[in-house]
C-alpha cells in the first residue's frame, strides 16, 4: 500500500512490522461482541494509526500526544475515521486517566498499545522548536509548548554540577564536565539564547580528535537537554507498568525506541514482566503460577537496509513487543 506520510512531515518507522505485530491482538472476536481497542500513546502525525484504521475496520483508536501541533495533524489526517477515534493532548504517562475518561477501566481493558518514542520528524524539521543542532533557532526543545521549562532555562540557571549530571545521565556524554564548565563560563558573559551558540560552544569544549568521530559533536548534549526538558525517561518509567495493566489477555504492546536509555527501560520492564511468576498483589509465588506476559520479539528488532535508505531516521530504531497471556490478580494494579 502506498504511504503518503511525508505529506504530514513524518515517515512512520517499521510500519509494516508494527501492524503485523499488533494485528493478532486487534483482529480477535470478543465474547461480548465489542470491537478491539488500540492506544497509540504517541500519535504524532498518525502514520501508524492510519494504516491500522485502514486495514482493520473493527478497531477503535485512542491517540495521545503532548504536542498540540501533532494532535492537530493527526486529527486532520484521520478525519475520515472520526467515528472510531478519540484524540487527547496528553503525555503517555497519563494513559490511565485518558482510558478512564474514554470509558475504559485501568486494568485489562484494551487490546493493543503502540509507543513510538523520541523526537519526531515534525519537531526536528521545524527550526523554531529548537530540537535540531543543524539549524540555528531559539533554545526551546519543549514537546508541549505550554510547559514552562526550556533548554535555555537549564543552560542559563542550573549549576555546574546539575549540568554535568544531565549531560552524563541523559546524553552519556563523556566530555560532560568540560562542556558544563564552558557553559558556566560563557553564560557569565552572556546568557544562551540560540542553538547555534550552544553548538559553537560544544565545538570549543570537545577535543579536536573526538570531534572527528562518533557523529555530530552536539548530538549527545542536545539529546540530554531534550530529555531533561520533557521528563522523557521518568514519563516512560511511569507509563509502561500502567500500560501493561491495561492490556487484556492476548493483548500486545509494541515499543519503538531510538536511543539506548529508552531501550534499556523498555527491555527491563518487558523482561521482568515475562519472567515474573508472582502476582503483584501477593508476597510469595504460588505453585504452578505462570508469567502473565511473554516476549513476542527475540531481543530488539531493527530497520533493514532498504528502510534505512528510504528513511535515514529509522537507522537507530529498536523494536520490542510483549503480550499478556494470563490475567492479573483480581482487583490488583501492577506496583500496588
Amino acid at each position: 500500500m502506498a504511504d503518503d506520510s511525508a505529506d504530514f512531515g513524518h515517515v512512520p518507522v517499521l510500519l509494516e512490522r508494527c501492524v503485523a505485530l499488533l494485528a493478532p491482538a486487534l483482529t480477535r472476536q470478543h465474547p461480548d461482541g465489542s470491537g478491539t481497542v488500540l492506544v497509540d500513546a504517541t500519535i504524532g502525525a498518525g502514520g501508524h494509526a492510519e494504516r491500522v484504521l485502514t486495514e482493520l475496520p473493527g478497531v477503535r483508536l485512542i491517540g495521545l500526544d503532548r504536542d498540540p501541533s501533532a494532535v492537530q495533524i493527526a486529527r486532520t489526517r484521520l478525519a475520515r475515521f472520526s467515528a472510531r477515534i478519540t484524540l487527547a493532548r496528553r503525555r503517555y504517562d497519563d494513559i490511565i486517566a485518558v482510558l478512564n475518561e474514554s470509558g475504559y477501566a485501568a486494568t485489562e481493558s484494551v487490546d493493543a498499545v503502540l509507543f513510538d518514542l523520541g523526537v519526531s520528524s515534525m519537531q526536528l524539521d521545524r527550526a523554531e522548536r529548537g530540537f535540531s543542532y543543524a539549524q540555528d533557532a531559539p533554545l526551546d526543545m519543549r514537546m508541549d509548548p505550554d510547559t514552562s521549562l526550556t533548554a535555555a532555562d537549564i543552560l542559563n540557571t542550573y549549576d555546574e554540577t546539575a549540568l554535568v549530571e544531565i549531560l552524563h545521565r541523559y546524553g552519556e556524554e563523556r566530555f560532560a564536565r568540560r562542556i558544563a564548565a564552558h557553559i558556566v563560563r560563557r553564560r557569565a558573559r552572556q546568557p544562551f539564547t540560540s542553538t547555534g551558540e550552544l553548538v559553537e560552544l560544544i565545538y570549543q569544549a570537545i577535543p579536536a580528535p573526538a570531534r572527528r568521530s562518533g557523529g555530530h559533536p552536539a548530538k549527545r548534549t542536545f539529546q540530554a537537554l531534550r530529555i531533561a526538558v520533557n521528563d522523557e525517561l521518568e514519563s516512560l518509567r511511569r507509563a509502561l507498568p500502567a500500560t501493561l495493566d491495561a492490556l487484556k489477555v492476548g493483548g500486545r504492546i509494541v515499543v519503538l525506541s531510538y536511543q539506548s536509555l529508552e531501550d534499556r527501560i523498555v527491555k527491563r520492564v518487558f523482561t521482568d514482566a515475562a519472567s515474573s511468576r508472582t502476582p503483584v498483589a501477593l508476597p510469595v509465588e504460588l505453585p504452578g503460577h505462570r508469567p502473565r506476559f511473554r516476549l513476542v520479539t527475540r531481543g530488539a528488532e531493527h530497520a533493514d537496509a532498504a528502510e534505512i535508505d528510504r528513511n535515514p531516521r529509522s537507522a537507530p530504531v529498536r523494536l520490542r513487543a510483549l503480550q499478556r497471556v494470563e490475567p492479573g490478580p483480581p482487583g490488583a494494579r501492577r506496583g500496588d
